[in-house]
């Protein structure tokens, strides 16, 4: 997440209270954020899919979804970080939620003063996370994020699942740009002097890489060698 700019910064409110909804979009609209809102869950994972929110404001109780079944959705699916809205005050509830994946919690009904500092809060934490987490990233250009020590990778903001050979064989591409290696080599690099397949491996893993991440043009083929990494141009 870049340093926070609060005209560049996306809010996503689900809540399906339309005057509670239009209320937040207002007030943090006048804040200087950029305001979306979705009144169902389906229609807030669709629009969490296509907006990228830097923070979204979700409702406990929704038509269609549980709002804690939602909150796992997201957090399994996206970076993103979720501030809780309910009625429900009591503390066991506020412990559920926080437990379940929830950055921070607010009570209705709020002070939308209270809602602009939590947000303001959250997002601040949020960004101090990202820059921690920023050293030890690699960025392949515009769309996948390497996270060494997570062994994670992000393909647009959503965790992309690797096998764990598929994650060393694109992490030594990686650390290596623009170097050609034979099949051999990445077999010996990767999988070991011991292992018994054949070069036919690494080029099933490198096809599931390129169709995992859109890749096509950033891991490329030498032909009669192997294979090279050429990074994105940004």
């Amino acid at each position: 997440m870049e340093a926070i700019d609060d005209a560049k910064t996306r809010i996503l409110v689900i809540e399906d209270e339309k005057p509670i909804a239009d209320i937040l979009e207002y007030d943090l609209t006048q804040e200087g954020f950029s305001v979306t809102c979705a009144y169902t869950g389906a229609d807030g994972i669709g629009k969490a899919k296509e907006l990228h929110p830097h923070l979204i404001l979700l409702d406990w109780m929704l038509p269609d979804l549980n709002g804690v079944d939602m909150l796992q959705l997201l957090t399994e699916q996206f970076h993103i970080p979720v501030i809780m809205l309910t009625a429900r005050g009591a503390v066991e509830d506020k412990v559920y939620g926080m437990s379940c994946g929830a950055d921070d919690y607010i009570t209705k009904p709020f002070d939308l003063r209270e809602v602009n500092i939590r947000v303001r809060a959250v997002l601040r934490r949020f960004h101090r996370v990202e820059q921690r987490q920023n050293k030890d990233q690699i960025s392949m250009g515009n769309h996948v994020t390497i996270y060494e020590k997570e062994r994670r990778v992000i393909l647009n903001e959503e965790t992309v699942k690797l096998t764990p050979k598929e994650f060393d064989l694109l992490l030594w591409l990686v650390r290596h740009p623009r170097q050609v290696f034979t099949r051999d080599r990445l077999l010996d690099a990767v999988w070991g002097y011991d292992y018994a397949g054949d070069s036919r491996t690494v080029d099933m893993h490198v096809q599931r890489l390129r169709k995992k991440l859109l890749a096509e043009d950033t891991i490329l083929t030498v032909f009669g060698v192997g294979y090279k990494y050429v990074p994105e141009e940004t």
